[in-house]
């Protein structure tokens, strides 16, 4: 004889749901609609209509009082929901089932009827509380997607307090709908609460936890939950794997996917595509092209087909190795499969096209893209617009340029490129001009477009227009960085303005802006165009001012002599003591001075 639970604890609880008017119940979430369930006359493109709610009565005047009027007639659905209960062995599945396929919805007032009428079924009790149980788990389940946190931890602590144990279906909605929110500390305290108690985790458990933990960003707690599976002899699924996977990914920690990758293969596991994605792609970013194209034959001999995405990463990562023969191949193979490339594919192809000088198909597949309507992005048209600069068509440039705006916003990099073409060409007035148009139109201007013009205007020699420039961008707040001082430098430097230099560098100081290389990039220059007393003079500064320590000094000094083609003088600081020896003068001990190296 089975041993029924007493009744009255369902009761208890289901008066407590009745008086909160906040909670629907027994609600079956729309995204669960599309299941096997389903009818299959119903288009996986088609809107489903909303779930139904369904009465215990049927009344036009859609007044549903606790006790019915005897005129009305109970619902085609009490004797359905009878029928399951009578045949109970598979009492939760075919009520979800039914529930699925008909798109309707318990309300509290229909549970509340057919647990009044428990008794027209067989083993009551035991069944009554099972139906119970699954209203309150489908319930926690709606909670659960709708993200209704408060709600959720209300049913959980009534069950808990009314001695009802919640089962593992329970506690994993429970835990879903907390990593939904990111209530991370509180899907903590659950999982513990299972791992103590008579439920324990089982692998969605586990999934749920780490999804949470790589949501939040954590991936080393996320790693070491995922360690904990095998201590408590938890096999973690695919899931598992492929959540960490991502994480590790976007943390850049690429060998990480490539480990858990093998370790699916040691298990067998069914590898999904987006795995191999994350694997193939993470190898490709780290610049091992070949190893990715590797794991991406062997996904194909193990069943799985590619996709776009990963055959984008292969493509770029062979063009950036040079091989663009390579990326060419597996961009016809992956035509004549019939995947059809996106915008990022045609953009890294003509990309890489413009970069080896084979502007015309690069070009040619701008006609292609535009006659099948194919959507074209900024990179698609930078690449075009640096190319054409690069080969000195910039009036090419510039009208592509203006044609852009027609299809896609112009950003940063698009103004940079062409206002380096225009400098290159010494349109020194239309860079201005555009330099102009950017801020305008709203186009951020960056410290790599101030680099381009404060190094095309010393170039000019326009000066006193390129300190303005640097002025300009400093209020701005634009950091500046070691490329856009070395422009500024440089320029200066060669006007014979090395003291000017010198006093904007000791400008930035205060400012927090520290760049290292600054006054070797100088002493390179002054030395490379001869300028060699100039060199000496500075380098003395610095070791005065103890800038650097002169050893160094000294390498920075030798090392330009000897690029410049000035090895005598090289092999001369070389032997002697300049720098790093003393003179003495009675007792006056002086460091022997770099200017010596001319004078001498």
């Amino acid at each position: 004889m089975r041993t029924a639970l007493p009744k009255p604890r369902c009761a208890t609880l289901f008066d407590a749901f009745l008086k909160s008017p906040r909670l629907p119940f027994a609600q079956i979430p729309s995204s669960n609609l599309h299941s096997a369930q389903s009818p299959k006359w119903v288009s996986s493109f088609a809107p489903l209509p909303p779930p139904e709610w369904v009465q215990p009565f049927n009344d036009l005047s859609d007044l549903i009082t606790a006790e019915p009027k005897a005129d009305l007639q109970p619902s085609p659905w009490v004797s359905r929901i009878f029928n399951i209960l009578e045949n109970g062995e598979f009492l939760e599945l075919d009520l979800t089932s039914v529930c699925q396929k008909y798109l309707i919805r318990l309300p509290p007032k229909f549970v509340a009827y057919i647990l009044k009428k428990s008794d027209q079924v067989s083993n009551r009790a035991e069944t009554a509380f099972r139906f119970f149980i699954w209203a309150a788990n489908c319930l926690i389940k709606s909670f659960s997607n709708g993200g209704m946190v408060e709600e959720l931890l209300w049913v959980w602590r009534k069950m808990k307090d009314d001695g009802i144990e919640p089962s593992l279906y329970t506690y994993n909605y429970l835990m879903n709908g907390l990593v939904s929110s990111v209530f991370i500390e509180s899907a903590e305290m659950v999982f513990e609460a299972m791992a103590n108690g008579t439920v324990k985790p089982d692998v969605v458990t586990y999934n749920t936890m780490i999804k949470g933990y790589c949501k939040a960003g954590n991936v080393k707690k996320a790693t070491a939950k995922f360690q904990d599976m095998e201590a408590r002899n938890v096999e973690p699924d695919k899931i598992t794997y492929l959540t960490l996977m991502q994480a590790c990914y976007s943390e850049g920690e690429y060998d990480c996917c490539l480990r858990l990758y093998h370790e699916m293969l040691e298990k067998r596991l069914d590898i999904p595509s987006h795995a191999y994605s994350l694997v193939i792609g993470g190898l490709c970013k780290d610049g091992k092209t070949i190893e990715g194209y590797t794991i991406f034959e062997n996904m194909i001999r193990n069943g799985c087909e590619p996709n776009v995405l990963i055959y984008t990463a292969l493509i770029d990562a062979y063009a950036k190795d040079k091989n663009l023969e390579m990326a060419m191949h597996l961009f016809q193979r992956m035509r004549s499969e019939g995947f059809e490339p996106d915008q990022v594919t045609y953009g890294v192809i003509v990309n890489r096209l413009c970069k080896s000088g084979r502007l015309e198909e690069g070009l040619q597949w701008l006609e292609y893209c535009k006659n099948k309507g194919v959507v074209i992005n900024a990179v698609f048209y930078t690449s075009l617009i640096d190319g054409l600069g690069k080969a000195g068509r910039t009036d090419e440039a510039e009208n592509l340029f203006d044609e852009m705006v027609e299809v896609c916003p112009r950003d940063s990099y698009c103004y940079n490129v062409l206002i380096d073409a225009l400098m290159k060409a010494r349109k020194v007035d239309e860079a201005m001009k555009l330099f102009k148009r950017m801020e305008d139109e709203g186009c951020d201007q960056t410290v790599y477009t101030f680099t381009i013009l404060i190094t095309g205007l010393f170039k000019e020699h326009r000066n006193e227009e390129a300190l303005k420039l640097w002025d300009v961008m400093i209020d701005k707040g634009i950091t500046p960085t070691a490329a856009s001082f070395r422009a500024l430098s440089t320029g200066l430097c060669l006007s014979g303005k090395v003291a000017r230099a010198c006093k904007i560098l000791d400008e930035l100081a205060p400012m927090g802006i520290v760049l290292e290389t600054a006054f070797e990039d100088m002493i390179k220059v002054l030395c490379m165009v001869g300028r060699i007393e100039e060199a000496c003079k500075l380098a003395d500064g610095i070791v005065d001012r103890e800038r650097e320590i002169p050893g160094k000094v000294r390498t920075i000094m030798i090392n330009a002599l000897r690029k410049a083609g000035k090895a005598d003088l090289a092999m001369k600081l070389m032997h002697s003591k300049i720098g790093i020896g003393y003179d003495r003068k009675g007792s006056v001990k002086r460091r022997v001075k770099f200017r010596n190296l001319i004078e001498i």
